[in-house]
């Protein structure tokens, strides 16, 4: 087993450190992710298309699909595991353009859900479904930034520490999913 290529995203991630990860590696991230729900997503695209201000720069920083549930005494977060990328996939195109990096949640992507991360050269990371209480345990500070009104579809900004996740489409385009069912398939 490899050791998980450490990623910092203090300040958004380099557009270096990208580029230097490939489908099926494993990462762990420390530093600040920032959420993304459907209501969110749908706010922060609608604004990029009018040209309005965004409450947050959205260069180099990396979106974790989550609407995490309250804390209970002592928490930070309730659980906060992935949700489904694929619904969120036709406002992608107008975060990458502003500049986001990265993605983090769950679920397979195709075609032009797909191509919008290739076109960008935004990478997708998919963190475990069913491990929220866990994941919540990676995260050490939540902080509303915006869009209060939405509840746990809010735009938070997470720090964490060695945040788990594996790289499923990576900059060039591979896609792990494909390559791993495949690989499968000639067993």
């Amino acid at each position: 087993m490899t050791t998980p290529v450490a990623i910092n995203c203090v300040g958004g991630l380099r557009e270096d450190a990208v580029a230097d990860l490939s489908a099926g590696t494993a990462v762990e991230f420390s530093g600040r992710l920032l959420t993304l729900r459907d209501a969110s997503a749908a706010r922060l695209a609608r604004a990029i298309d009018e040209g309005a201000p965004l409450p947050v720069s959205l260069k180099g920083q990396v979106l974790y699909a989550v609407g995490p549930s309250p804390p209970k005494p002592g928490q930070v977060v309730g659980s906060a595991g992935p949700t489904t990328t694929a619904r969120m996939a036709r406002f992608l195109p107008a975060l990458f353009a502003a500049g986001v990096r990265g993605v983090i949640g769950k679920g397979e992507l195709h075609g032009a859900d797909m191509d919008a991360f290739v076109r960008h050269g935004a990478i997708y990371f998919a963190a475990v479904g069913g491990m929220g209480a866990l994941l919540a345990k990676q995260i050490t500070a939540a902080t509303v930034l915006a869009y209060e009104d939405l509840g746990p579809e809010a735009l938070y900004a997470l720090d964490v520490a060695a945040f788990p996740a594996v790289v499923i489409i990576d900059a060039a385009g591979a896609n792990f999913h494909e390559s791993a069912r495949k690989a499968w398939r000639r067993v």
